[in-house]
């Protein structure tokens, strides 16, 4: 089915601005920035999005989660050994240039960082997309306890929980000390779920 050229005018905005705040953050991108990239009119953005902070919602709601939870249900739905599924995931997702730069991190971690603090909308909208992944992350790990993969006495919860602040925090310390950090990160990840059976 194809796309109206309306709604692929805003795909366009969106992605295009996405690609500029991944580099320069929320507040370092202006509408100008966006319109000058994009080629569209000053009318065109505004009749696509009332603000700036309509815009940068809608990279949350209509890239963001889509992205995330397609990107998460893949290697925890394969079926293989949940643990082994997590780790590939977070080794590709750290060492795979097509997904992000480890120079700008992870452009969600970075709009948490950035715009939790500040904005009530953006913190609901972050916080149920985190939330989600979270989720997606404990059930795997549930399905995983009842088919006999990882103890029984294992906290899902707390360890969805753990691998979240764990790649966040590394996408951070990756921006200043490289892909170094990265490695001494999945090592110890590593070692870590295989505990946990």
């Amino acid at each position: 089915m194809t796309m109206s050229k309306a709604a692929a005018t805003k795909q366009a905005i969106l992605a295009k601005s996405l690609e500029l705040i991944y580099r320069k953050g929320y507040h370092g991108t202006s509408i100008d920035d966006i319109i000058k990239t994009t080629n569209v009119t000053k009318g065109a953005f505004f009749y696509h999005f009332k603000s700036k902070e309509e815009m940068g919602l809608a990279i949350i709601n209509e890239i963001f989660y889509p992205q995330v939870m397609d990107g998460l249900g893949r290697p925890l739905s394969q079926g293989e050994d949940v643990t082994e599924g997590i780790y590939k995931m977070l080794h590709t997702l750290l060492f795979d240039d097509s997904v992000f730069r480890v120079e700008y991190g992870c452009p969600v971690v970075n709009l948490v960082e950035e715009m939790s603090p500040v904005s009530e909308a953006f913190r609901k909208a972050l916080g149920r997309l985190m939330q989600r992944v979270a989720e997606a992350l404990e059930s795997a790990l549930l399905g995983a306890q009842k088919n006999g993969q990882i103890r029984a006495d294992v906290d899902t919860k707390g360890v969805a929980t753990f691998i979240l602040t764990g790649y966040s925090g590394v996408r951070n310390l990756g921006k200043v000390l490289g892909r170094t950090a990265y490695t001494g990160f999945l090592k110890e990840m590593k070692t870590y779920l295989s505990r946990l059976k």
